[in-house]
């Protein structure tokens, strides 16, 4: 994570989405885990063992049944001044 930071940088907040489809709608998105990464913090690494989902993966009757599910890494980059901008 270190590349992602300089001097206006001052937070990454770093999340997992679980994407998949259903019958009735073609995109859905469900943030599952996420970290906030301080700039001021020395080790700008994130190691996890064992995690588990954050927030629980539901979608209402049988939507999730034999679906696959694509899981992607994002980021948003929080500076200290200026626009927010997400990365994948």
């Amino acid at each position: 994570m270190t590349p992602a930071f300089h001097w206006n940088i001052k937070q990454l907040f770093v999340y997992v989405v679980a994407s998949y489809e259903t019958s009735t709608k073609v995109k859905n998105q469900v943030v599952i885990w996420d970290k906030i990464v301080e700039a001021t913090s020395p080790k700008k690494i994130i190691e996890e063992t064992n995690l588990f989902v954050k927030y629980g993966l539901v979608d209402q009757g049988k939507g999730l049944r034999d679906k696959d599910i694509q899981l992607q890494l994002m980021w948003d980059h929080m500076p200290i001044t200026g626009l927010l901008y997400m990365g994948e």
